[in-house]
């Protein structure tokens, strides 16, 4: 049975995603996206208008998966509160990220917004996360600041693992923070 475009289409953001994860913007080809996905670099470009739109594509794709796991973390909050649904969507941002690619791309992303392009899906990205974030939850401007604080000490956390550093300095960083 032949893949439809939209299915050839998700497959080939999947493997982006990981791809620039990896190697980021600028040392990632395309045709490393291609055949991580098992498909010709040339259908890669009748799926996408070239490599900037791939990496735009994969950043709302990434942001989409971020939203839909913090919707569901929202679902499972113990109570109606603020602080008790903020504290569910970040355990499930939390569980999010143990997909290392999905984290080290949001890096990447980060790294290239000098990009007009890459910079407005970026913050496209954040815009839906933060707007359903505060919507939501009903949280303030600061309790919306500090949720997207911790996800970035998140972030340092996980990818410099410092879970696993027995220092003082790593131990205040990480303290009340566990990720899956």
């Amino acid at each position: 049975m032949r893949s439809t475009a939209e299915a050839r289409r998700v497959t080939v953001l999947n493997a982006a995603v990981s791809a620039f994860a990896r190697t980021g913007f600028h040392a990632t080809p395309v045709t490393a996206v291609a055949a991580a996905a098992g498909i010709s670099e040339a259908y890669v470009f009748r799926l996408f208008s070239g490599k900037l739109g791939l990496f735009v594509a994969a950043a709302g794709a990434c942001f989409e998966r971020i939203a839909t796991a913090i919707e569901a973390g929202a679902e499972r909050a113990a109570g109606g509160s603020p602080e008790e649904v903020l504290d569910a969507m970040g355990r499930a941002y939390a569980e999010l990220i143990a997909d290392r690619d999905l984290l080290l791309f949001q890096v990447q992303a980060q790294a290239v917004t000098d990009i007009p392009e890459i910079a407005e899906a970026v913050r496209a990205g954040y815009r839906r996360v933060a707007t359903f974030v505060q919507d939501r939850a009903g949280a303030s401007d600061a309790q919306v600041q500090q949720f997207f604080a911790y996800g970035q000490l998140c972030h340092l956390i996980v990818t410099a693992g410092l879970e696993q550093v027995p220092e003082p300095w790593a131990r205040a960083l990480t303290a009340g923070i566990r990720h899956p």
